[in-house]
């Protein structure tokens, strides 16, 4: 009907353009219309016009925002520094960005780094309208689902390919964005988002590492301070009693996801985590958890040999430079017959490293 119209338009003077904004590209709205296979990916319209203007905002933009704010109400905050907490989270993703600063303007009144950690948290239980219909899309899209899990769940990285249809509709729905010609999470909300979405799963709640991490949280906060190295010690106890006699292929696919479940319960409601994008493959991970105005870095990674262990040291000591941090924490999973399980403490240059061996 709109095509008809617009063709008409000389004649009948209703409207002289049409533009269609969605989530959906034109050319796939037969998919939705017919099952006639051989012109599901023609345009009804025979025209289209890709829309290429970023939408997302910048540090320095949320930054300007900021600042407006502070001189209105002056609350103390410093804007660069919250602007670029609030972007390492939402990369300027608008309703993100909107609904934090929503949220410590209305209900936590703290305009500093804990007042954000606060609002990405309560964010992260809402039930929004976007998370709604993220989530309801891999429900919807199989294949997309199965491919958005290989990056979370194994630390795949994939290539971006323009022609492969379920990297397409990842761009699409905006689950994931191009950066370094790779395919990576959109941004640390979304990302933990979907990690909470496997990790809850009742599936994933009833597995006996998930179970063992509930029943273990209390021992781990003191004082306010997350004891990293004892849930690195309880976690290899639990991971042998459970899972020792599996294959060591299973295990090696599986290692790190059963940390993430293990790990999930404890921190539950009042930290969050994410994982570097930069350090996410197949060999390593970084995981970076926020709890009560605190950071705590964990390396995940699988034993290739002593040389690529100290590698390993060496990146995660460069790594707690950039946040400022002198402790740090290695989880290795080792498959050889000869390992030493434990854990152990090792001083690398200026830092200490607490390293635990599964």
């Amino acid at each position: 009907m709109l095509r008809g119209y617009y063709l008409r338009r000389n004649k009948i003077s209703i409207f002289n353009s049409v533009i269609l904004a969605g989530v959906r590209d034109i050319r796939n709205l037969k998919l939705k219309i017919r099952d006639d296979s051989e012109h599901q990916h023609n345009s009804p319209w025979n025209i289209a016009v890709d829309f290429n203007l970023n939408m997302n905002l910048t540090a320095d933009g949320i930054s300007d925002m900021l600042s407006d704010y502070e001189k209105e109400h002056n609350t103390g905050m410093n804007p660069d520094t919250i602007a670029q907490l609030i972007y390492d989270y939402t990369s300027g993703y608008p309703v993100l960005v909107s609904s934090i600063c929503k949220l410590i303007d209305e209900t936590i009144h703290t305009w500093n780094n804990e007042g954000v950690i606060t609002a990405v948290n309560q964010i992260l239980t809402m039930n929004m309208p976007l998370f709604d219909s993220l989530i309801n899309k891999l429900e919807d899209y199989p294949e997309m689902k199965k491919n958005l899990y290989q990056i979370l769940t194994t630390g795949q990285k994939l290539s971006y390919n323009p022609d492969h249809e379920a990297t397409k509709l990842l761009l699409l729905f905006g689950f994931v964005k191009i950066e370094d010609n790779g395919v990576v999470i959109a941004n640390r909300i979304f990302e933990t988002r979907l990690y909470n979405d496997i990790l809850t799963s009742e599936e994933m709640k009833s597995t006996p590492i998930s179970k063992a991490g509930a029943f273990d949280k209390p021992e781990f906060i003191k004082n306010g301070i997350l004891d990293v190295e004892l849930i690195l010690t309880k976690f290899i106890t639990h991971f042998h009693e459970i899972y020792g006699d599996k294959p060591d292929k299973f295990i090696e696919e599986d290692g790190r996801k059963c940390f993430l479940i293990y790990l999930r319960p404890i921190i539950n409601g009042v930290g969050n985590y994410y994982i570097e994008t930069h350090t996410r493959d197949h060999r390593r991970m970084d995981i970076v958890i926020d709890y009560l105005g605190k950071r705590y870095i964990i390396e995940l990674k699988i034993w290739h040999g002593k040389k690529y262990n100290e590698d390993g040291e060496q990146q995660l000591s460069d790594y707690l430079d950039f946040y400022g941090l002198k402790t740090g924490y290695l989880l290795t999973f080792n498959f050889n017959e000869s390992k030493e399980i434990g854990i152990k403490t090792v001083t690398f240059d200026d830092k200490t490293l607490i390293e635990a061996i599964v």
